[in-house]
């Protein structure tokens, strides 16, 4: 409380920068608030610079879950999981067919071959997230979702120099941490699927309609031991679009922008 004439004090002047008495109630709050430390990142941080006002940060908006994507364009979305299967001959359909394929990339599962992905890369494909290690998400600890979406985003800031804006979880399975973690890791979209191309070449669908349609999101799952080859279930697919007058688009086009 300021002294003044009123109880019989002299009135003490002020040093500029410095604030007389309490807190004031808001600041008080603040700072009751995070423990008079500065908040992990995530929702509601503070931050300041080098010796500036702390101020709020607005938290990661939670990202969007889809399966399809609505458009009147007639494309089809190619996305392939894990990365177990190293192809050559898919690299050589990539490039001759011109493929913007969206590949979702585990770093356990990779292990050795990234020098794979980035010839791909090199061809038009894209790399996109599929956590660290392949776990089922769903249950797990916000910190350890957490640990296993951005750690693979800093494998492939390290290994590529991107820092991906799609996000599948293994499975398919996710929870409100999953969306969470993914908004804190940088993840705009979790990317699902409506159709699978099975290890044997035949499609299944997971609802709606049984047959290909514009906007689908076509899961191609790596296959242990699959009785068709990477490039030959891809060409089996694509000869279908062409039946169908579809054709392969870019999914970063249509989910994920900024």
């Amino acid at each position: 409380m300021r002294r003044g004439q009123a109880g019989g004090l002299p009135v003490r002047r002020r040093r500029r920068g410095t604030i007389p008495g309490p807190l004031p109630a808001a600041l008080a709050l603040m700072l009751a608030a995070t423990g008079g430390c500065a908040a992990p990142s995530g929702a509601g941080n503070l931050s300041s610079r080098a010796g500036g006002p702390a101020t709020a940060v607005a938290p990661a908006p939670i990202p969007p879950v889809v399966d399809h994507v609505p458009t009147d364009d007639p494309v089809v979305f190619l996305t392939y999981d894990d990365g177990a299967e190293r192809d050559p001959r898919f690299i050589d359909l990539v490039r001759e067919r011109r493929l913007p394929v969206s590949m979702f990339l585990t770093d356990s599962v990779i292990g050795p071959g990234y020098g794979h992905f980035a010839r791909l890369r090199a061809v038009g494909a894209n790399l996109q997230n599929h956590t660290l290690d392949h776990p089922a998400l769903p249950g797990l600890p916000l910190a350890a979702q957490r640990a296993q979406i951005c750690g693979q985003q800093r494998k492939l800031a390290a290994r590529f120099g991107i820092r991906p804006r799609l996000f599948r979880p293994p499975y398919g399975r996710h929870d409100t941490a999953t969306l969470r973690a993914a908004a804190e890791c940088g993840i705009a979209a979790v990317v699902l699927w409506r159709v699978t191309l099975e290890p044997d070449g035949h499609l299944t669908y997971t609802h709606g309609p049984r047959r290909l349609r514009p906007g689908d999101i076509v899961s191609v799952p790596s296959g242990e031991a699959p009785s068709l080859s990477l490039a030959e279930r891809t060409t089996r697919l694509l000869a279908e679009l062409d039946e169908r007058g579809l054709r392969v688009g870019r999914l970063e086009d249509h989910v994920g922008r900024q």
